[in-house]
């Protein structure tokens, strides 16, 4: 029912090749494709024809920007607890960094992606832990209180988390409750 589309079976294939190999294509460069190959649209009908294919703009999700050994050893480690008891998820330890912006926040980039493609590496803007015009902090807790907050001065080398760990998490341990604990390191 009513017009035909505009936009040809080969220009919707192209865009789709497009945004697949690179979802943070914009609208502007996608728009350009096609004036480039003689098809002219409006924002509406371009968004209409990414629409039928199942395509949505949607902000890129951050996720730390992990090596492949990591994420093995995260879901070797998952999978090992994974039917532990919850009395011994109370003796774990937990410690992490995290960086807090000085001066606004990073931007947000919109990627072209299907509904259950979010996490795909290729639809998510890693992040890097260090960096310039933002602090970073180490901090530990356990499911008996929090332990000490710490500033991280310059980049952090495994000499540097070492450090931290020998000074800061034992005496955050003692403080935050008796008994063994289990360290869980980021």
């Amino acid at each position: 029912s009513g017009a035909p589309c505009k936009i040809s079976i080969c220009g919707v294939a192209m865009i789709m090749r497009t945004v697949t190999k690179q979802p943070r294509t914009t609208w502007g460069e996608l728009v350009n494709d096609l004036r480039a190959a003689g098809t002219i649209v409006t924002k509406k009908t371009f968004g209409n024809t990414l629409h039928r294919e199942g395509l949505k703009s949607c902000s890129a999700h951050k996720n730390p920007l992990l090596k492949t050994a990591h994420v093995k050893a995260y879901l070797q480690f998952a999978n090992a607890h994974l039917n532990d008891p919850q009395e011994n998820w109370v003796k774990v330890l937990w410690s992490d960094e995290t960086k807090i912006e000085l001066f606004g926040i990073n931007s947000n980039r919109c990627v072209w992606r299907k509904k259950n493609d979010a996490y795909e590496p290729k639809n998510t803007i890693p992040i890097i832990k260090h960096g310039g015009g933002h602090i970073m902090l180490w901090a530990c807790f356990s499911a008996k209180g929090t332990g000490h907050l710490h500033r991280i001065k310059g980049m952090m080398d495994g000499a540097m988390y070492r450090q931290i760990l020998a000074e800061r998490l034992l005496p955050s341990s003692q403080g935050i409750g008796n008994g063994s604990w289990m360290g869980i390191p980021s």
